[in-house]
């Protein structure tokens, strides 16, 4: 019997014994007839960053990784262009502060630690691709992409350390930087780092804030469903996702079923959601509406990490497995194993294989790759022998053929290039 058989089988029969209702679904296995893809090109190491910071931005049509980084004792954002070298560097000058999101603490030459700095955020303002980070002391940093210098810095009421988040939230063309402060305070700044609201909320703020773009005709809605920016507060229970409006307002708070260790936002032809990647292996999935439960679906009883989103689906990363999960109703529309049971980092997309197809890639703590279609089965598949990787794919062309090569940066900073 075909295991992709037996493994559906295999699973009808444990949710009719345990009463759990199964989505039928698309197991796909691995296959020998796949590309393998080798390192065509590395950076030098980032010090400070163990992966989890690091950020692409399309400049002019060419696409930059940014990564936080300690030059000379100060802490840093290079800029490098993946298949050539580094494009900038900026220095962030600040007081000694904690340690970074993360998890990096990096010592000075004279054997203090450098500012803390958040992982990096990327977007455009008025047009201009930029990058955006906050420092532990407090204070919101905005570089311009195309040459690292600072478009503005702004001064918080509280201390950072969560990146901050870049998108229109009233579907007018303008967009926003939004930043939250671990002690609960939020701000949001325009293109020229004017203040457009400030708020509070109680509870502490580990998550990065999520900019929620309206949806002015809603499958199934009488009415339009408005944006804003979404703050989770952090603790042992699931915390409260609070939802405001252009001017600082609540439009809704809720408080979710799953502990989210990582969410994300996606629009949906019924308005947009906020799914988040629980604790227990539960996947949810929250009305930008009003913030009820549209769906929580169980994936493992592991920890699970929401990647990127395409054609409606969410990509989610587990314990040896990644999910292609319907963003309308929650059903796993396909699942991939690989690496045994090593977690595998969020997922992404890029177009791997020159088609103009979006593919998917993922890769595990171990660096083991894998690129997908859109129906999960595997077209790439690749290693980075020797390492750690904490952080999601990113996606470049770095040898100039005109398809993405997956870039996999390990727990040193390092950016390796993967090309069939």
């Amino acid at each position: 019997m075909d295991r992709r058989v037996l493994f559906a089988i295999l699973i009808l029969f444990a949710g009719g014994a345990t009463g759990v209702g199964v989505a039928m679904f698309a197991f796909v296995g691995l296959d020998d007839t796949n590309t393998e893809a080798t390192v065509v090109w590395e950076s030098e190491p980032a010090p400070g960053d163990d992966g989890t910071g690091t950020a692409t931005v399309d400049v002019d049509g060419e696409t930059l990784v940014v990564q936080p980084t300690v030059e000379d004792g100060d802490r840093a954002v290079r800029a490098v262009v993946p298949g050539d070298g580094r494009a900038w560097t900026t220095r962030i000058p600040g007081a000694t502060g904690e340690t970074d999101d993360a998890g990096s603490d990096a010592e000075t030459d004279d054997g203090g630690d450098p500012v803390g700095v958040s992982r990096l955020a990327t977007g455009t303002l008025a047009g201009d691709p930029v990058v955006a980070l906050t420092t532990a002391p407090g204070r919101l940093v905005v570089l311009n992409a195309d040459d690292g210098e600072e478009r503005f810095a702004v001064d918080l009421e509280g201390s950072g350390g969560t990146a901050p988040a870049i998108g229109d939230p009233t579907g007018d063309g303008e967009s926003l930087v939004a930043t939250a402060g671990t002690d609960g305070t939020v701000l949001a700044v325009d293109g020229e780092g004017e203040p457009v609201f400030e708020a509070s909320v109680d509870g502490r703020i580990e998550r990065p804030p999520l900019v929620v773009t309206p949806d002015p005709d809603p499958d199934g809605r009488d009415e339009p469903v408005p944006g804003g920016v979404a703050i989770l507060t952090a603790g042992r229970d699931p915390g409260t996702v609070h939802l405001f409006d252009e001017s600082g307002e609540t439009r809704w708070t809720a408080t979710p079923e799953v502990t989210a260790v990582g969410w994300t936002v996606a629009e949906t032809r019924r308005g947009p959601v906020l799914a988040l990647g629980g604790s227990n292996g539960n996947l949810e999935a929250l009305e930008g509406a009003d913030g009820s439960s549209r769906y929580e679906v169980g994936l493992q009883d592991r920890p699970v990490a929401v990647g990127d989103v395409d054609g409606g689906q969410v990509l989610v990363g587990g314990g040896g497995s990644v999910w292609a999960v319907n963003l309308l109703d929650g059903e796993v529309v396909w699942k991939q194993q690989f690496g045994g049971q090593t977690r595998v980092n969020p997922p992404g997309i890029g177009e791997l294989t020159g088609d103009d197809t979006p593919e998917s890639a993922a890769v595990n703590r171990e660096g083991e790759v894998l690129g997908l279609t859109r129906n999960g089965e595997v077209v790439v598949r690749g290693s980075v022998p020797e390492t750690v990787v904490y952080a999601g794919p990113r996606f470049a062309d770095a040898d100039d053929d005109g398809t993405d090569e997956v870039l996999v940066v390990d727990g040193d900073g390092v950016i390796r290039a993967l090309s069939t």
